[in-house]
């Protein structure tokens, strides 16, 4: 039955030439705070997405905290085991494909790279109740016949300081979940990641910054592009592992390919124009590309009439002219 389940998942990916079939054309799924119904699912089969990452979290109180906490019940519904396991039960229902991607908030927003332990005690009880974690979303994967299942996303310090744990927890989740693996680093770490050889996909959270233009034209994006774009189909060429962007995005906001990373809350300075160039380009450069599956787009709500709009300037395209963009362009690689 194992078996079986690996040949349907490799069918996903690959035609029989060994070849890539089709792209990912995701968003992510942004957890809701109360049950939803296939209603909400809907609009991302409007906008032509064939995948959408399920994101339930867990939760540190400072960088420096060895226990997460998760599915506990003051948590949002879609955060936890129940909610991420009748998600992707929608999703599925209307042929959407999903990536699991269990993710660690931190309290105050503090990034999650800068995870690090003070003590040899501190650092095996975190990798303890990581462990617990990230293998109950294993179970969850494979019960769900998820086709892919990210490992971790923006860890940096805590991957490169304990290469030997993250080794063993990797062959830990194979005995569990028999999809395909990947890990979600992020853009200005992810070539030290010590493991790519031991999982399928090179995941890259892909905020690179490309323009110090406040609206940055397409030949400003294609020539920002062209260094790191270089770098990645180096990486794929040692490894043998194709890219894909376990999350990208840009605000719909001027600068937006400065710091495409900068997620602060700020009023004003609108510019739907610089996120539709932005997403423009970064589509026409990598979904061409035969080492590149593609990617998962920041962020897409449940509640689609209420969110984003013509003045919000964050990541999502909901009810912005990037919502019509996207939407043609995920119509081209499925």
């Amino acid at each position: 039955m194992k078996y079986m389940s690996l040949l349907l998942i490799c069918a996903l990916f690959f035609n029989c030439t060994g070849q890539q079939s089709f792209k990912i054309n995701g968003v992510s799924f942004v957890a809701s705070s109360t049950p939803i119904s296939e209603a909400e699912v809907t609009p991302l089969v409007a906008v032509n997405a064939n995948w959408a990452a399920v994101m339930p979290f867990g939760f540190l109180k400072s960088l420096e905290a060895p226990v997460i906490q998760y599915n506990v019940d003051r948590q949002w519904w879609g955060e936890k085991v129940e909610g991420a396991r009748e998600t992707i039960r929608l999703l599925k229902k209307q042929h959407i494909k999903v990536m699991l991607k269990p993710q660690i908030w931190v309290w105050h927003g503090e990034f999650t790279g800068n995870i690090s332990m003070a003590t040899e005690k501190d650092w095996q009880a975190l990798e303890k109740s990581y462990a617990a974690f990230i293998l109950c979303y294993a179970k969850l994967a494979e019960e769900m016949e998820v086709p892919v299942f990210c490992i971790g996303t923006e860890l940096h310090s805590f991957v490169q300081q304990r290469p030997q744990y993250w080794e063993q927890l990797i062959e830990d989740i194979k005995t569990i979940y028999t999809g395909k693996l990947t890990y979600a680093e992020n853009w200005d770490q992810y070539q030290k990641v010590p493991f790519w050889n031991q999982i399928d996909f090179i995941g890259i959270d892909a905020y690179f910054p490309l323009s110090a233009s406040e609206t940055p034209t397409v030949e400003e994006l294609r020539k920002g592009w062209k260094k790191y774009k270089k770098e990645m189909k180096t990486l794929y060429d040692q490894s043998g592992k194709p890219v894909l962007f376990t999350e990208y995005g840009y605000r719909s906001i001027n600068y937006t390919a400065k710091q495409p990373w900068d997620s602060s809350s700020v009023e004003g300075a609108v510019n739907l124009i610089a996120q539709q160039n932005a997403l423009q380009v970064i589509y026409e450069e990598f979904w061409n590309e035969p080492w590149f599956l593609g990617g998962f787009l920041w962020k897409w709500y449940h509640n689609h009439t209420a969110v984003g709009g013509m003045d919000n300037n964050r990541f999502t395209i909901q009810n912005k002219p990037a919502e019509k963009t996207i939407k043609e362009l995920y119509k081209i690689n499925q």
